[in-house]
């Protein structure tokens, strides 16, 4: 085995994660809401946020009265919802806050089931759908759950070859219109947005103008990926812990875009250029939340007009994907600490998926093949390192005989020992240690890889990010997340890891020695729930290790 001490720090540093999680991460309370009607606490909803800039004094909310000439508001109407079709998703958008509903991709679905309906992006649990405009004081009273008209007469838009336009329009009772522009192409997840404000009336506004995402807060936390909201600010990614709101939720700066993130896929907005803004978070109820694109304070004054312009992103965080738009939406994408190994190892995975052969189960086992070649002089040198000190153990022994329960001479004459025969007791564990970056970076990568979802292997393992399970069991199973079944590949792994703790050389202390034997079985349980793609990882390193461990203890005995 690649040195004991190397699988108890990586056994401890995932316990402490788990630990640290399940007892210290402070639980957001629920919230205590007054009783109140439908209207009024959908009204309460979408008007109160938390206020991202230094307020001046509250100025008295004022109605802006129309000028002679202006459009009149229309009356009031049912809310149309528009379809807008291209190749890579179906979009509906709401008449009602000319709001998106639904964003279903196309080229993915729900689960790796056969029938599974195609990828919903936005909760239908939202009551009023995502993309909201407004203004942060509520200088134009109406705008909120307002229904706005629409240009196209058909209910359904097909885009295929050039860009399709969306135009919906509200005026308010002072005569001030507020414009929305959709633009969609075939080829892209970007959707433009135009925000016009014309202010027909004969009074300014002046006020701060916000675009809102909503989404379904996430009832199970993932201890090592990130779920929530984002943003890039002065060109540094900035991401939300829910359940930290409470002691930060606005940030200002120099924003990019705007979003709110899942395992696989985002929602976001980005400004056609960097804007010095804030983003704002807070709960919606106990089961929504939202993130506000909010800009700094503007005036609009009588008879002019004003547009700013944005692109939005739904769809899959694929690192290529992103890279290909340039306005920086690829530094959602990070694998913490060793971010910089885990990139070029995602693209080395796509590449011999690309290159090599369609699967990413195979392209796993050749991306292990090679990291375990760059790092074989390592693994040698801690080998050879093991081997010298199994020969040392029966003077160790002896040493520990003669001198009995004095300990410091124990180690004073050991110490000795090793100096006589030019032996680093560190040896075999400095140069595995060295390695744990290696892992670290592919855990996150392979962990947050889009590409490996639903990504087919082989036989039952048909979703490289799911754990494993043949056949499926309707009872539950202790310590095993759902599905439950037969984790054939995480036990598999576990013998090999026993069988690799058996090659190892026998610890000095009965006691540790004994120990040891019992990491098998831990790691066998902390990998059962973990994706098939890492346990494969880890497997084929296990065998690759037994035969390098092997060789070298044969060479040097």
């Amino acid at each position: 085995m690649e040195h004991a001490r190397i699988f108890i720090a990586i056994a401890l540093s995932f316990l402490i994660f788990l630990l640290w999680d399940f007892f210290f991460t402070p639980k957001t309370p629920p919230q205590k809401i007054a009783p109140a009607t439908e209207e009024s606490q959908k009204e309460q909803e979408q008007q109160t946020v938390a206020k991202p800039f230094e307020q001046p004094a509250q100025r008295p909310a004022t109605v802006p009265s129309a000028v002679p000439g202006t459009p009149t508001a229309p009356a009031v109407q049912p809310a149309r919802t528009i379809t807008v079709e291209t190749p890579l998703y179906t979009a509906k958008i709401s008449a009602r806050d000319a709001a998106v509903t639904s964003f279903v991709l196309k080229k993915f679905r729900e689960t790796v089931e056969s029938g599974s309906p195609l990828k919903e992006l936005v909760a239908p649990e939202l009551p009023s759908g995502t993309v909201l405009a407004g203004f942060q004081n509520g200088s134009l009273p109406g705008l909120n759950n307002a229904i706005f008209s629409v240009e196209q007469n058909v209910d359904t838009v097909q885009v295929t070859g050039k860009a399709d336009k969306l135009n919906f329009t509200w005026v308010s009772p002072g005569g001030v219109v507020v414009e929305k522009q959709y633009v969609f192409s075939d080829d892209s997840y970007l959707v433009g947005l135009n925000l016009t404000v014309k202010n027909g009336s004969s009074q300014p506004i002046q006020d701060r103008m916000y675009l809102t995402l909503q989404q379904k807060k996430q009832t199970e936390k993932s201890v090592y990926g990130f779920t929530g909201p984002s943003a890039l600010i002065n060109n540094s990614l900035e991401r939300v812990d829910l359940d930290d709101i409470d002691e930060k939720n606005t940030f200002s700066g120099t924003i990019r875009w705007m979003a709110i993130e899942k395992r696989y896929f985002m929602s976001s907005i980005v400004a056609n250029s960097p804007v010095e803004a804030a983003m704002s978070v807070r709960l919606v109820g106990e089961s929504l939340f939202e993130n506000r694109f909010v800009l700094a304070e503007n005036t609009y004054r009588p008879g002019t007009q004003q547009t700013v312009g944005y692109d939005l992103f739904f769809g899959p965080k694929s690192l290529t994907l992103l890279r290909g738009f340039d306005n920086g939406l690829d530094k959602a994408i990070n694998f913490g600490w060793f971010d910089f190994l885990a990139k070029p190892c995602l693209w080395l995975m796509n590449f011999f998926y690309n290159h090599l052969i369609p699967n990413y189960g195979v392209a796993i086992i050749i991306l292990t093949l090679l990291t375990k070649g760059l790092l074989w002089p390592l693994g040698t040198k801690s080998y050879k390192s093991m081997s010298q000190m199994k020969k040392l153990q029966p003077l160790i022994q002896e040493i520990k005989e003669k001198y009995g329960s004095d300990r410091k001479k124990v180690n004073e004459e050991t110490m000795k020992l090793y100096k006589t025969y030019k032996i680093n007791p560190l040896g075999g564990c400095l140069p595995m240690v060295m390695q744990l970056p290696v892992f670290f970076a592919l855990y996150r990568m392979l962990y947050e890889a889009i590409e490996l979802r639903h990504a087919p292997f082989f036989g039952w393992i048909n979703d490289l990010s799911a754990p494993d399970r043949l056949f499926r069991f309707d009872i539950s199973i202790p310590l095993m997340q759902p599905p439950y079944g037969i984790p054939v590949l995480t036990l598999v792994m576990g013998a090999s890891m026993l069988l690799q703790q058996k090659m190892s050389p026998p610890m000095g202390d009965p006691t540790q020695a004994k120990m040891m034997m019992l990491m098998p079985i831990v790691f066998t349980f902390i990998f059962i729930n973990f994706s098939s793609g890492l346990v494969l990882y880890w497997l084929v390193n296990n065998i690759i290790s037994m035969g390098q461990q092997y060789y070298i203890t044969r060479k040097y005995s």
